[in-house]
């Protein structure tokens, strides 16, 4: 909106012409977003006590956990909203991929709202089923598939890491990998967010990262001289990524150990689905895969702990799952496990910065 209304008036005070460049607007929206949500935050966390919509925590979890019981949660639709008025704010609204990315964090914010909604404030124990969550995320990341698959001029070739010469094209199945990608980002992020932090950090760093990644992208000069695919209209993403990261440093300052206030699914799913997006839309898919490794190996976490057991008739490999819980009933105090956490997410997300060298 700021891009349309100022950038025109340079012509006339060439002040105005710094609105042209993404470096600026990324910055701004990024400071932006921060400002909404550490000014919002208190008024929030006093509106969800207000009403009641405290914490819900599970009786087998550990049991330092039960203190938590009674935080404020839903957070998640703070952190929405400083990174839609923000993306609104500062980006290029002609820009087809930014309202890509805005449907997909608003549409899975939508179902997590929805299901912490039922728990919540309705006060039912289990909120949206599995079977009806995981389809109305199918449904969302289909469409979202879709609409980055007839973008103009969108590759839908693979980009493999370490390797430049190898480029599968997937063709129309693209779209399902897109999905895919997505859905298995807006979950892994949700397993993740079970400790003060530890979700929102490794979120600020993917966010970053991905900025970089949107504007070389979205470079064309830069794009051909590191050898990456060229998607005309990306460099908008990078004013997108940068919303999303102040938003989760806001976020943060209340989030932080010990938290007064939680995301809940409105936040996680919907934090989780908007970086695959980027990634999808950067053509930085697998990559993601390192970018947000902090994810992946607690979801793997999950995934093994449960097959093990089934497989062993009630063996197990961790002593809780996802792996945070592991190290906490090890006795490591609940700051070490996120703090060592992010230290993992921000060396993860370096090497994966490295790649656009390394080819």
């Amino acid at each position: 909106m700021l891009y349309h209304l100022l950038y025109p008036l340079h012509q006339t005070l060439s002040v105005f012409n710094v609105f042209r460049y993404i470096t600026f607007r990324t910055i701004y929206a990024s400071l932006t977003a921060f400002l909404i949500c550490f000014f919002m935050g208190p008024w929030v966390i006093r509106k969800m006590s207000t009403m009641q919509v405290g914490q819900y925590v599970r009786d087998d979890g550990p049991q330092t956990h039960l203190q938590k019981a009674g935080t404020p949660t839903m957070g998640g639709t703070l952190i929405l909203f400083s990174i839609v008025v923000s993306t609104l704010l500062w980006t290029n609204l002609t820009d087809y991929f930014v309202w890509i990315v805005l449907l997909v964090t608003i549409g899975f914010g939508g179902i997590g709202f929805i299901d912490d909604y039922l728990m919540q404030i309705k006060k039912q124990s289990k909120g949206l089923t599995a079977r009806n969550k995981f389809l109305l995320q199918t449904i969302l990341a289909l469409i979202t598939g879709l609409l980055v698959y007839i973008s103009p001029d969108f590759s839908t070739r693979i980009t493999i890491p370490f390797f430049k010469h190898i480029s599968p094209d997937f063709g129309w199945g693209y779209i399902l990998f897109a999905a895919l990608v997505i859905i298995g980002t807006s979950n892994a992020v949700n397993i993740t967010d079970g400790l003060d932090g530890l979700a929102i950090g490794p979120f600020i760093v993917a966010s970053a990262t991905y900025m970089v990644f949107a504007y070389v992208a979205g470079h064309v000069k830069i794009a051909n001289y590191l050898q990456i695919n060229y998607v005309a209209g990306s460099g908008e993403i990078a004013v997108f990524c940068g919303a999303m990261a102040g938003a989760g440093m806001g976020f943060l300052w209340f989030n932080a150990y010990p938290a007064q206030i939680f995301m809940g699914d409105v936040g996680s799913l919907a934090l989780g689905a908007a970086i695959g997006t980027v990634a999808v839309i950067t053509k930085q898919e697998i990559l993601l895969v390192l970018v947000g490794g902090l994810f992946v190996i607690e979801t793997l976490s999950v995934i093994f702990q449960v097959g093990f057991f089934k497989m062993t008739s009630g063996r197990r490999i961790f002593r809780m799952a996802p792996l945070h819980h592991h190290f906490e009933l090890k006795g490591w105090p609940e700051p070490k496990v996120i703090v060592r956490f992010w230290i993992i997410s921000i060396a993860l997300a370096l090497i994966a910065m490295s790649t656009l060298k390394l080819r």
